[in-house]
């Protein structure tokens, strides 16, 4: 699986996703700077997390203009596979490739925890390594994670399976464990094809047993298997 992983300004989570991707596809992903115009050919694109110009304006909103960002939204509609993770997650709204936004947290304060998450959706090139179900535990990192999309978009998303993640307790309960105020605790969703994700928990930093868990690796394990 060849990948590219993008790099902006105040980006500080490129390496730990590149280290996820090289423990389960094996190969160094390619390490792309937010103002090259290019993008190697690849089998997945992904955004990474941090603080994409410091966040000093609206988050996301000045990466979304990148001149990177033009290649990616043009390989996305190609159907090249994108992961968007955090910052990657709120970079993706800016430009379209998944539906809603992204709002600061409701209670307006940073949240760096671990958090559960239901896996909603096995039916995927991102999480068929997991089962509908079942619920896993990675880190969270963000000021602004507050999931909102208006009625009619949130209706398509559930109707059309395309809710990856939900925030719940350890139990699945999907009415508690929400960190930021997310609309019905939605903590990662899908583009209409499914081969977009955007999603604000980190499974990059859920990868090694040593840095404390490993329930985010079997998303990487299925992009190295979906994309060989």
């Amino acid at each position: 699986m060849k990948s590219a992983v993008l790099v902006f300004p105040g980006t500080n989570r490129e390496t730990d996703i590149a280290g996820a991707i090289e423990r389960s596809a094996g190969i160094k992903p390619h390490m792309v700077w937010h103002g090259d115009s290019d993008l190697p050919k690849v089998d997945l694109i992904v955004v990474a997390g941090g603080f994409s110009y410091g966040d000093y304006l609206r988050c996301g909103a000045m990466a979304a203009h990148s001149p990177i960002m033009r290649e990616v939204k043009a390989r996305a509609e190609k159907g090249v596979p994108v992961l968007a993770v955090c910052n990657g997650f709120q970079i993706a709204a800016e430009i379209g490739l998944v539906p809603g936004v992204l709002m600061r947290n409701a209670h307006l304060q940073f949240v760096c925890s671990d958090v559960n998450l239901k896996v909603e959706s096995s039916q995927s090139l991102f999480t068929h390594r997991y089962q509908a179900g079942q619920v896993i535990r990675v880190p969270v990192a963000h000021a602004e994670g507050n999931y909102f999309a208006d009625d009619d978009t949130l209706k398509r998303l559930e109707d059309r399976g395309q809710v990856a993640f939900r925030y719940c307790d350890s139990t699945g309960d999907v009415t508690a464990g929400n960190p930021n105020g997310s609309i019905r605790n939605i903590a990662g969703v899908f583009n209409d094809t499914k081969t977009v994700l955007g999603m604000m928990p980190h499974p990059e930093n859920a990868t090694e047993a040593l840095f404390g868990g490993t329930d985010g690796k079997p998303l990487f394990d299925a992009l190295a298997a979906a994309l060989v």
